[in-house]
């Protein structure tokens, strides 16, 4: 057993509260906590569980968890020595108030984060919570997922991660769609001023194309006028992001180091680390100094241009002017085409920045289009592992129970949220989210809004069952941008389905009695698996031949590859199971502690006294049964 790879908890230290100064060294097989009722069984479980941060995410549950904690630790704290399945070692320690922390072999913290198993899971079970479990869909997914929770925790980050990108992602393409539709809009007008410029140019006259070409040449003109306008624009805003650059830095690293941190017990070390970043914000700032003196000195060179530029083009304007007063007839129609040039050039310039703006539409949409099929393609993976975890399961346990997961089943969430966006449009939007939830998943339903108006309608009339007043305030609702975007991440969640034979008929956990539900249960837990399993009485609601003929043969045979630790009032648990370690509780009601440990022959007459009844009671038994 020495060489097997599993996860193992070591042992636990408690300093301060109902179990102060008790340490527990915990065998890498089978190991039992037995006493009377009230002695501490429950809290040495749930102190595991704290120093874990395995805190379940049902509120009730984090309530009552953080109750016992409260009364039983005080402020005091836990230490909890673990070893991985490579053999690393680390000790996590964590005070009644706090966060934990995870040292190394040499007693130096580490960086790792143990929310969502960043060293590795253990999977706990309060009492009652087996039977819990048959109740609940998410709790049965949680429990498949344990059997390969390091490779799932991996993708579930990833998922996250990708949704957190989508929603940058809209964030982006949002305000730049309108601001493109808001140009296209006035982009409108272009065709209209061109024809009536057109119209200008097309006049006939002696002098009509040197006219024209002078016309052309006073519209060039303004046009080099915005160019050297946008370039100082450019250049200006791009001055005072460097200015505000150097403030912040500059205010922030007056709040970063106090007095307070500087004078404190490590000063030395926070001195230093301001000595180094100072000199870091000082090459930094030498850099923006050097690029603000850069970006001031071409606008003066732009200035020189600007002013340049501006004598040749007031001589031209003369010589345009001139010309005009050669010509009366041009002279009346002068400042008319002036003012349209001027419209033209206007336009031109957000066609401009329409296009440029449109490039990055295109850009954004290419990247969220790749991070969508990321994203689907982590949640196929999931399903994947999920899959192979329960064929492993039916291999194990069929024909007693069989175990299914629904890929993208749960509908619950999307119809929730169509619900919200269809409120407010004067239709029964439970009705019609309901609909829409069965005919399409979320992925469908946006491509069907984002399509063609008509064909739209015919498939959410003839698909969905909508009528035409439903379908039409159904696309009015959910074509806004914000929706499609939201509705383009939302999951379908995958759902287990667990079931027993009861005599030849499956039924599924939901539906059998409280025994039934930890009898399907209890056999999934005990499967292989390099997570350690702590439950609190898992004999509870079953009885005796089961807990003998199921429960102790899977522990005599998982024990050998993955640590165990039952909390139990049944002595088959520890005795048949032929527990490494029995640890034997006390309390005086004030406090409780560990009165005996070893193996069942060194814990032999607790056992008896506990969990017997007594000499006298196993004696009477046994004469009542074979006399």
């Amino acid at each position: 057993m020495e060489n097997a790879v599993f996860h193992k908890l070591c042992g636990l230290e408690i300093e301060g509260g109902f179990l102060d100064g008790q340490k527990f060294d915990f065998s890498n097989g089978l190991n039992c906590l037995i006493g009377a009722r009230g002695t501490g069984k429950t809290t040495v479980l749930e102190f595991i569980r704290y120093a874990m941060d395995e805190i379940p995410g049902d509120q009730a549950a984090q309530k009552r968890i953080a109750s016992l904690i409260k009364q039983n630790l005080g402020g005091g704290h836990v230490k909890l020595n673990v070893e991985t399945k490579n053999g690393l070692k680390y000790t996590i320690t964590r005070a009644g108030e706090g966060s934990p922390i995870v040292l190394d072999s040499n007693g130096q913290p580490t960086d790792i984060s143990l929310k969502d198993g960043g060293l590795f899971r253990v999977n706990i079970f309060s009492q009652n919570e087996i039977e819990a479990i048959a109740d609940r869909a998410l709790s049965q997914l949680y429990l498949i997922d344990h059997f390969e929770a390091d490779e799932l925790a991996e993708i579930e980050m990833l998922i996250e991660s990708l949704k957190c990108d989508l929603q940058k992602n809209a964030g982006q393409l949002i305000p730049l769609t309108d601001k493109i539709n808001k140009l296209k809009e006035e982009s409108k007008t272009l065709p209209s001023i061109e024809e009536q410029l057109k119209a200008f140019g097309s006049e006939g006259g002696a002098n009509a194309e040197i006219i024209n070409t002078a016309h052309n040449q006073k519209a060039i003109r303004d046009r080099e006028k915005r160019a050297l306008n946008d370039e100082w624009k450019l250049l200006t805003d791009l001055e005072q992001q460097i200015k505000n650059l150097s403030a912040e830095a500059d205010s922030r690293m007056q709040f970063i180091f106090s007095d307070e941190i500087l004078s404190g017990i490590n000063g030395e070390k926070l001195k230093a680390a301001k000595q180094s970043f100072s000199c870091c914000m000082d090459t930094v700032k030498e850099m923006l100094t050097n690029a603000a003196g850069r970006v001031a000195s071409e606008k003066e060179s732009l200035k020189v241009q600007g002013t340049e530029l501006k004598g040749i083009h007031e001589q031209q304007e003369l010589d345009f002017q001139n010309l005009m007063a050669q010509c009366k007839d041009a002279q009346d129609k002068a400042l008319e085409r002036g003012n349209l040039e001027k419209s033209r050039n206007d336009l031109i310039n957000k066609g401009k920045e329409e296009l440029e703006l449109s490039r990055q539409l295109n850009l954004l949409a290419v990247e969220r289009k790749k991070m969508l099929q990321k994203l689907s393609e982590q949640q196929d993976r999931r399903y994947q592992i999920r899959k192979k975890i329960t064929d492993k399961i039916n291999s194990d346990l069929h024909p007693t129970i069989t175990v299914t997961v629904l890929q993208c089943h749960g509908r619950e969430y999307y119809q929730e949220r169509l619900e919200k966006f269809l409120q407010g449009y004067g239709i029964q939007q439970a009705v019609v989210a309901r609909k829409l939830t069965n005919a399409f998943s979320p992925t469908e339903l946006v491509g069907i809004i984002q399509s063609d108006t008509q064909k739209s309608l015919e498939a959410l009339i003839e698909t969905a069952g909508l009528n035409e007043t439903q379908a039409t305030k159904a696309i009015a609702a959910l074509e806004g941008p914000e929706v499609l975007h939201e509705l383009e991440v939302i999951e379908l969640a995958d759902i287990p389905k667990i079931e027993l034979n009861d005599n030849g008929t499956y039924k599924e956990t939901q539906t059998l009695s409280t025994g039934q539900k930890c009898t399907s249960i209890l056999p999934i837990l005990l499967l292989d698996s390099a997570a350690p399993l702590l439950i609190d009485q898992p004999e509870d609601n079953l009885d005796n031949r089961f807990v003998f003929e199921t429960i102790v043969e899977k522990i005599r045979k998982i024990k050998q590859k993955r640590q165990l630790f039952f909390v139990t009032h049944n002595p088959n648990i520890p005795v048949l199971g032929d527990a490494e370690k029995v640890f034997v509780l006390e309390s005086d009601g004030a406090s409780a502690r560990k009165i005996r440990e070893g193996n069942v022959d060194d814990c032999k007459k607790s056992i008896i006294t506990l969990l017997e009844g007594g000499d006298e009671a196993f004696k009477e038994r046994q004469r009542r049964y074979y006399n």
